[in-house]
């Protein structure tokens, strides 16, 4: 029963954490009056006030401070920088109606994630993978072929996060310290935009009561869906986590479509309909493999 409980938990979880991070866009639809440059730097700089409380209150400070160094602070500055183009790109495609486009990046993300691992982690692909990420390759070509128009955004969304994934599957921290280090590094930089938007005349913040409020939430709003995530991949397998992670841009493709109704061309549903596809071969080789890794323990 145990045992049973920690896999109900690990499913809370993570169905959370992509949920939440599925309906990200209508937060952010929010603030899309607010240049994405300060938008981007109130996401850091409230996240790392939270997830330094966080990291104080369970006593992790110490032990982070002695990781954070060498090798593990030189991988981090590159995924701080990944992740940071990756949520600059977001936030402005949301805020210009290119919603689509960023759920379509998304969708590509556990293919290219795939790929990786194999290029780079010496990781194998059986038919389906292989078959799956071609589908995937055949799409994003069909796209670009016939004027991709945005495409770049569903490319630098998909490349910037599985590269930044990368780094952090082979760097040695876990979630909560290696989030709390990229904020940490990115901060000044965020600090420095805002002062300058502040003196400058331009600043969004201590405008108007509310978009304060919203801006705020900004740190909760980041790190709520990344801690649930954390909690979850501890209590299941990888395969689940990797199936549980289309939820997000099935939810953000909907809400571009029926809520803020965005155009979709013909050359972008060949697109998705080639990802899906890809997406739903993917999905059915990690849950073959899933059942025959459990049919070999039980052997």
């Amino acid at each position: 029963m145990g045992t049973i409980a920690h896999t109900r938990a690990g499913l809370f979880y993570g169905i959370g954490a992509y949920a939440l991070w599925g309906v990200l866009p209508l937060y952010l639809h929010l603030l899309k009056d607010i240049p994405p440059a300060q938008v981007l730097s109130h996401r850091v700089l409230w996240s790392l006030l939270l997830l330094a409380a966080v990291v104080i209150a369970t006593r992790r400070l110490r032990p982070l401070v002695a990781v954070a160094r060498g090798r593990v602070l030189l991988m981090l500055t590159g995924s701080a920088a990944l992740i940071a183009v990756n949520w600059f790109v977001y936030i402005w495609a949301v805020a210009n109606a290119h919603l689509v486009e960023a759920s379509l990046g998304y969708f590509i993300n556990p293919l290219i994630n795939v790929a990786l691992g194999v290029l780079l982690l010496g990781e194998r692909l059986d038919r389906l993978q292989g078959g799956a990420i071609a589908l995937a390759g055949v799409g994003v070509l069909i796209l670009a072929a016939t004027g991709g128009g945005a495409i770049w955004i569903s490319l630098s969304l998909a490349l910037s996060f599985g590269f930044y994934g990368l780094i952090r599957k082979v760097a040695a921290i876990d979630a909560l310290g290696g989030l709390t280090i990229e904020t940490a590094i990115l901060a000044p930089v965020a600090l420095a935009v805002l002062l300058y938007a502040s003196t400058s005349g331009s600043g969004a913040f201590g405008r108007d009561g509310t978009m304060d409020l919203l801006l705020i939430l900004a740190g909760p709003v980041t790190a709520a869906p990344l801690l649930l995530f954390a909690a979850g991949a501890k209590r299941l397998r990888y395969t689940t986590m990797g199936l549980l992670q289309f939820i997000a841009p099935t939810l953000q493709f909907l809400e571009a479509v029926l809520i803020y109704h965005e155009p979709i061309r013909l050359a972008q549903l060949a697109t998705f309909a080639l990802i899906w596809l890809g997406c739903g071969l993917y999905a059915w080789s990690s849950i073959a493999a899933s059942r025959r890794m459990a049919t070999a323990a039980r052997a």
